[in-house]
């Protein structure tokens, strides 16, 4: 039996020493005990062998040494004993590290998984408290992390906190800045650090004003914020009183929308509306595109239009129909004898959805789900402008102003009741006529969609 020692218990570099000497001394994963610092020496246990007589040269995918430096920092005692098991593996079956059937790959990188999430949940969760000592103001955090992940971690808050000094201590080791040299220290209690300071006031009141019910997603929430990490962050005493009041804020939203008189506070509301629509993250959308954008025109409009979605240059300038579909629309509603600036226009979904490709991005079509994701900003929009006629243009706006899948050309060009008593009516949306591979055919389409304009107007009047 060979037994190896680490220094530390993220000591990746001793077992990739140790094990790549012990797979040359040809030395079976059965014949080797893994141990920490001063641990017991197993009693039956000689001391690894670390130069073999003849060494074999050997060769491990990049993917196993990735995995290994991160599994390496899980908890599992095991771990440094399932690595090596694997590597003497990928010896003789290299690609074994592709199969992601195999139970060993999959368990380590689940254990490699749940290290990445640690890591994510200390760069996330951990709060500094101001602590006035001899040489000035040091900044002081508790951590309790589940995983080996505290020096891994160490560089993200050097360059994040340069210019501060700061402590981060956890029942592990410490970590401790003074503005040039990062050093260790012992493992701490949460009783050595600060319990509140000044600050801590003034970031719950920044917490609290920022909290948008429109944007809770109270699953979610606790899935990325889990209640363990609660205790040491000064806005989670908030939480709990905000998700309880969330629904009762978006329905006085709605109900102050409804009983807003045209002309009286509309343009404040909407104001609101669109502030609130800003920081919206109710589907993934947000995450890649610019910004949100939102409709735009009076807000006693008598005539809605709602598109499909913003467009590149629409989400680069964050405003609606200015790019070539815009431009098209522009043409189509001075040919029915609309005046634009009179006329209120959005989107069904406020995010840009797109493909890369190179450097450009090309348009993707909203899904059901992103789709109804953004049905709350439509209606808000709609109880405050209250048009009197909204035509939706192509079939994700039909989708979204009826609430279900229609046929454009069965519905097309009849002005339709809506349930809060407005009338709606469907057309094509122009992008369609910059996407016509007959190009002979885009001015007769292009007339067809004026004529379209000119009914929705005429029955308004």
């Amino acid at each position: 039996m060979r037994v190896v020692s680490l220094a530390d218990e993220d000591d990746f570099e001793g077992w990739r020493d140790a094990a790549r000497a012990l797979v040359q001394a040809r030395v079976p994963a059965s014949d080797v005990v893994w141990q920490v610092g001063d641990a017991p020496v197993d009693l039956f246990g000689d001391e690894a062998v670390l130069e073999p007589a003849a060494p074999a040269p050997f060769r491990v995918p990049r993917a196993f040494v990735d995995l290994a430096q991160t599994a390496v920092l899980h908890a599992d005692p095991q771990r440094f004993a399932l690595l090596y098991t694997l590597l003497t593996g990928l010896v003789d079956q290299p690609k074994r590290i592709e199969d992601r059937a195999d139970p060993l790959v999959r368990q380590l990188e689940e254990m490699a998984k749940a290290v990445r999430r640690d890591i994510h949940k200390m760069r996330a969760f951990v709060r500094f408290r101001e602590s006035e000592e001899e040489g000035g103001t040091r900044f002081v955090a508790w951590f309790e992390p589940e995983h080996h992940i505290v020096r891994a971690n160490a560089r993200f808050f050097v360059d994040r906190f340069t210019n501060m000094r700061w402590s981060i201590l956890t029942p592990e080791l410490s970590l401790h800045w003074d503005g040039e040299t990062l050093q260790e220290g012992p493992p701490a209690t949460k009783a050595d650090a600060p319990e509140g300071d000044p600050v801590e006031d003034v970031w719950k009141t920044y917490y609290a004003s920022t909290f948008n019910p429109a944007r809770l997603k109270t699953g979610a929430m606790l899935k990325e914020m889990p209640r363990k990490y609660w205790k040491n962050m000064p806005e989670t005493a908030l939480v709990k009183d905000l998700i309880a009041g969330a629904r009762a804020r978006e329905t006085a939203m709605v109900d102050a929308a409804r009983a807003t008189p045209a002309g009286s506070n509309s343009v404040g509301a909407w104001e609101a509306l669109r502030d609130e629509a800003m920081g919206c993250t109710r589907c993934h959308l947000y995450q890649h595109a610019t910004q949100t954008v939102f409709g735009e025109g009076p807000v006693d409009a008598r005539m809605m239009f709602v598109g499909e979605q913003p467009g590149d240059q629409e989400d680069l300038a964050g405003k609606p129909f200015i790019g070539p579909a815009g431009q098209m629309f522009d043409r189509a509603v001075t040919q029915a004898g609309i005046d634009r600036s009179t006329v209120y226009v959005t989107n069904s979904v406020k995010h840009f959805k797109f493909e890369p490709r190179g450097k450009r991005r090309i348009h993707s079509k909203p899904d059901a789900g992103e789709i109804s994701a953004c049905r709350w900003w439509y209606e808000q929009e709609r109880l405050i402008v209250r048009p009197e006629m909204t035509v939706a243009l192509g079939a994700t706006a039909a989708r979204q102003m009826l609430g279900k899948t229609v046929t454009i050309s069965r519905e097309r060009g009849r002005a339709i009741d809506l349930p809060d008593g407005g009338r709606g009516w469907i057309t094509i949306h122009p992008s369609f006529l910059l996407r016509m591979p007959d190009k002979s055919r885009v001015e007769d389409e292009f007339a067809a969609f004026v004529e379209d304009l000119k009914g929705a107007a005429a029955t308004l009047r």
